[in-house]
């Protein structure tokens, strides 16, 4: 493999980026959403509906996929690809978010983290070279490396030390062995400290590493934080390399970060806020259990070409939700993963078409966004034990 990634089209009036992504199981277009599968799937959805609804690639976590099922039942059943029955390509999170978001008691050391499982209690120990293990037993096409990911609202201090730590760390995983054919990204913390985040992207990208990520935007931060960390870190990575956004966001969300110059993509919403009974449509959500569409028996959304919206009304998925019959959270799960896909792919086609702007501002004039969902974005990523 000569190339992982190649820039295919940029946008005239925005930073937007059309691009291809390749791994030895699959080549992924960008830009790209990729479905949360914490513990090895993707909660209420099987691996035919994802690549139905144009899933390209998902996303695994090293923290829990060490602890259940462990990495001797990944090692027998061959990798995590064949454990899970998914040939197509993998990115796993390095599991320095659980930690440092989970472990109550912890003891941060110079080559890693000592702290207590969240299961039981137990004493564990991570740290680039236990984390790059694991990834390399779960054989995903591209592994994160271990850093630390401090919360939005921490001195300047710790963000100081976590900007320290995760440059130190990101230099140990990069010389640790790789399962055949693996990338491994850098990661870039900072919070919205302009000084810190040029410090770190231009620390870790000196290292050259396959691919960046822009950490520290899914802690709880509002989202004008979130963008301007996006902002600050991304022209100090490099175009020939794709970059990440970790555990965002919304639709609307996804179409701006798209617009700064993003390439991937992942988040719990959609199957999360589906088993509540809420469902995403381009005019933004809405709840399918409400009483205003007890007898309401057109699908989640017109126009949609999903299996839930081809085949039953708002007044059944809500029946199903209300009587508390497990199809009713697959269908609305279905429906919003698939969206998500529906909206990745609508803008690769504006920007390959040239038409980006005039999508991005229908977007924004027509999408109305939910304070419920935007909190529930904020409570998903601090809530890491559970991220689907």
């Amino acid at each position: 493999m000569t190339a992982m990634f190649e820039l295919l089209k940029t946008d005239a009036t925005s930073k937007a980026r059309l691009g291809r992504l390749t791994t030895t199981r699959g080549v992924i277009d960008t830009p790209i959403f990729m479905p949360v599968g914490t513990q090895a799937s993707v909660k209420a959805l099987d691996s035919r509906e994802l690549l139905e609804m144009g899933t390209q690639i998902l996303l695994g976590n090293t923290y829990h996929l060490n602890i259940r099922p462990g990495l001797d039942i990944i090692r027998a059943a061959g990798d995590l690809h064949k454990f899970m029955n998914w040939p197509y390509p993998i990115l796993t999170d390095s599991g320095g978010f659980q930690v440092f978001s989970l472990a109550k008691i912890r003891k941060i050391k110079e080559h890693g983290v000592e702290f207590r499982s969240h299961l039981d209690g137990s004493m564990l120990f991570i740290g680039p070279k236990e984390s790059m293990e694991i990834q390399r037993v779960l054989a995903s096409d591209i592994a994160m490396a271990f850093d630390e990911c401090p919360a939005h609202d921490c001195t300047p201090h710790v963000a100081q030390d976590a900007v320290e730590r995760t440059i130190r760390w990101a230099a140990e995983c990069r010389e640790q062995p790789r399962a055949a054919g693996q990338f491994v990204f850098g990661i870039c913390q900072g919070g919205v400290n302009p000084e810190l985040r040029e410090k770190c992207a231009k620390a870790i990208v000196a290292m050259d590493f396959d691919g960046y990520a822009i950490g520290g935007v899914s802690v709880g931060e509002p989202e004008p934080e979130m963008m301007k960390a996006v902002e600050l870190a991304e022209p100090f990575l490099p175009a020939n390399k794709a970059r990440y956004a970790m555990g965002l966001g919304t639709p609307a969300q996804l179409v701006e970060l798209v617009a700064r110059g993003v390439d991937m993509f992942d988040c719990v919403l959609p199957t999360r806020v589906a088993r509540n009974g809420t469902a995403f449509t381009r005019k933004g959500t809405f709840s399918v259990k409400g009483g205003a569409v007890k007898a309401d028996f057109n699908p989640i959304e017109e126009g949609c070409e999903c299996f839930a919206c081809k085949s039953f009304t708002r007044a059944y998925i809500r029946h199903l939700l209300n009587v508390n019959e497990i199809l009713g959270l697959r269908l609305v799960s279905i429906h919003n993963s698939h969206h998500y896909m529906k909206v990745m792919a609508d803008i690769r086609h504006h920007i390959a078409a040239g038409t980006f702007a005039e999508f991005r501002r229908e977007f924004a004039a027509t999408y109305v966004p939910s304070q419920k969902i935007l909190t529930a974005r904020v409570k998903a990523s601090l809530k890491a034990d559970d991220r689907g």
